[in-house]
């Protein structure tokens, strides 16, 4: 385990805080290297891998006029995507990714490496959300993995900072 892994689990312990992820573009890379962590179920609640919009709809409860709206790469579906799976999971942290891995960009105007983030935090029945978007350089699973281990190292520098 990386030291940073290692603080982060020692933070997640610490805090009492139960994860469920929501991811498209690393496809469950998020949950999988939360995994890899002896332990883990004592924070990691779940992980949805929602690729296609129906099932960002279906399973998220993200709504298809943001979709339309705002583009599946986009803040605005991070944050319904975190939200939803906070909504029905028993976590209390929620982390989310839509982007553009590659190799290509489709017939998006929308940059290869492009991901955006959303951290989705519920305590006392008060959620507070942030998100952010980056741009990673590298192939296809270099994206993924960048973007995965970022999606993880945000939680406790978002959660030191709610006033709940």
């Amino acid at each position: 385990m990386t030291p940073d892994l290692k603080n982060i689990v020692e933070y997640l312990e610490q805090h009492q805080l139960k994860i469920a992820t929501a991811e498209s573009c690393t496809a469950g890379l998020i949950a999988s290297t939360l995994a890899e962590i002896p332990g883990c179920a004592a924070w990691l609640e779940c992980a949805f891998v929602t690729y296609s919009p129906d099932a960002k709809i279906r399973c998220l409860n993200v709504e298809k006029e943001t979709i339309d709206r705002f583009n599946l790469t986009s803040e605005e579906v991070a944050r319904e995507m975190a939200q939803g799976a906070l909504a029905i999971s028993k976590a209390n942290v929620a982390v989310s990714d839509t982007g553009v891995a590659g190799p290509s960009n489709g017939d998006s105007e929308i940059a290869v490496g492009t991901v955006c983030f959303a951290w989705a935090f519920d305590k006392n029945g008060t959620t507070k959300t942030f998100s952010e978007t980056r741009k990673f350089d590298g192939d296809r699973n270099t994206v993924r993995e960048c973007a995965a281990r970022y999606a993880i190292c945000r939680i406790s520098p978002y959660h030191r900072t709610l006033n709940l």
